[in-house]
C-alpha cells in the first residue's frame, strides 16, 4: 500500500468493491488482480496497479488476494468505515430519491435531512425549511452537502452551504459552481452522462457490433 492514487483509479475502486463483494457472497475466498481484470474488462496492469495502493497486506504469487481482507482494504480506503453527515438542498423527485436510496448507508454516507422552500413537501422530520440548513449542518457538523436545485438556484444554495461548514459539495444541477479554496466539487450532470450513452450507442451500431 502506497497511500496514493489517481483521481482515475479512484473511481475505479468501488467497482473492485461491488464486484469482490458478490464474489465473496458466491464463495470466493482468494482472488487474482488478473481475473479482476478480465472480468471487468480492465487493463491488468492498471488493476494490479490500483489494488496495490490500498491493499495492506498486498497479493501473493498464485493464490492472489484474500477477499476479505481487499474488501476491507477497500472500504477503509473509501472511508465506508467512517460514516460522514451530508445534507440535500432540494426535495423535489431527485433529491426525494437520493433520501430514500438506503444503500448509502453501505458507502459511509448518512443523509440526515433534505431541504426545500416549498411548504406542501415540508414534513418536519427528514424535508425541513430550507432556512434551518445553516442551523443543522453546524449542530450536526455536517460537511456534506447535496445539492438538487434548479440551475438558477444552485449558486445561491451553493454559497449558503459553504456559509454553513460545508466543506465538499454532489452538484446535480446542470451549472459550474463558484467556491472558495478548500471547497470540493464533483458534479454529477445526467445530461452530459446520457449525451455519451448515446454517442457511444451511435458508435456501436455504426461499426457494426450491435443490431
Amino acid at each position: 500500500m502506497n497511500g496514493t492514487i489517481s483521481r482515475q483509479a479512484l473511481r475505479r475502486l468501488p467497482f473492485y468493491l461491488d464486484y469482490l463483494k458478490k464474489k465473496q457472497a458466491d464463495g470466493v475466498r482468494n482472488i487474482s488482480a488478473t481475473t479482476v481484470a478480465n472480468e471487468l474488462k480492465l487493463n491488468e496492469v492498471q488493476v494490479r496497479k490500483d489494488l496495490a495502493s490500498v491493499s495492506v497486506t498486498g497479493g501473493k504469487p498464485k493464490t492472489g488476494y484474500v477477499a476479505e481482507e481487499l474488501i476491507r482494504d477497500l472500504e477503509s480506503f473509501l472511508g465506508y468505515d467512517n460514516t460522514k453527515e451530508a445534507v440535500i438542498a432540494g426535495a423535489g423527485k431527485l433529491g426525494q430519491a437520493l433520501l430514500s436510496y438506503k444503500e448509502f448507508d453501505r458507502y459511509g454516507l448518512n443523509i440526515v435531512a433534505a431541504f426545500d422552500t416549498d411548504e406542501s413537501i415540508i414534513d418536519s422530520k427528514r424535508i425541513l425549511p430550507a432556512d434551518k440548513m445553516a442551523d443543522i449542518c453546524s449542530r450536526l457538523k455536517v460537511h456534506i452537502g447535496i445539492i438538487c436545485v434548479p440551475p438558477e438556484c444552485a449558486q445561491s444554495v451553493c454559497d449558503k452551504m459553504v456559509a454553513s461548514g460545508i466543506l465538499a459539495i454532489w452538484n446535480f444541477a446542470p451549472v459550474h459552481l463558484s467556491v472558495p479554496t478548500g471547497v470540493i466539487v464533483q458534479y454529477e450532470n445526467l445530461a452530459a452522462s446520457l449525451a455519451v450513452l448515446s454517442q457511444n450507442l451511435e458508435f456501436e451500431i455504426r461499426d457494426g457490433h450491435i443490431f
